[in-house]
């Protein structure tokens, strides 16, 4: 699939490439970035090439991974956010935002779009959210897009060579008033 860009309010959010690799760069300096995703660290700009010039083309290309840039129209990066196909109709969304744009909202109004895009043109019927127990950006940014917490997994989390626990949560399109693209039979309360 070629990339889409898509607009918000505030936003352009729109595939990365070779032109955003020292945005890329200088982003992932900080260290709850660091922290809180499975990034490399140290991140040195050849990761930030390798994401921008292989990883985010390679996702889009074979329908595996949809990585969008959260930009302000202005063109600063305030953001980066994917979603990862991991079953037939599955998604799992990650994301992160810059230091300089945090506590804006700009996260959640990027995840509420792509969750659309990916409900009403990709045919995922579920998305899920992963975070490590302690991110509670990360946990915040989920509830206000609408994701249910549904619990706890054990060592479900891999990150730097360190087997963590994490919190996950779902958001399914009758959340946002869609139509599924399968039949869904929740069970009776």
């Amino acid at each position: 699939m070629e990339p889409v860009t898509l607009l918000t309010d505030r936003l352009v959010l729109r595939a990365v490439g070779p032109q955003d690799t020292e945005a890329v760069h200088a982003a992932c300096q900080d260290p709850d970035i660091r922290r809180w995703t499975t990034i490399p660290s140290p991140y040195l700009l050849e990761h930030a090439r390798g994401f921008t010039e292989q990883l985010v083309p390679d996702g889009w290309a074979n329908d595996s991974m949809f990585t969008f840039g959260l930009f302000l129209p202005a063109g600063d990066l305030v953001g980066m956010l994917g979603v990862t196909m991991v079953s037939l109709g599955v998604g799992e969304i990650g994301f992160w935002g810059t230091k300089e744009h945090r506590g804006r909202g700009h996260v959640t109004e990027a995840a509420v779009a792509v969750a659309r895009w990916a409900f009403t043109e990709r045919a995922v019927d579920r998305l899920e959210w992963r975070a490590e127990v302690g991110n509670r950006a990360s946990r915040a940014v989920a509830e206000r897009a609408g994701f249910t917490l549904e619990g706890t997994l054990r060592s479900a989390l891999n990150n730097k060579g360190v087997r963590r626990d994490c919190w996950i949560g779902s958001l399914l399109p009758s959340d946002l008033s869609l139509p599924s693209a399968s039949p869904y039979l929740p069970t009776p309360a």
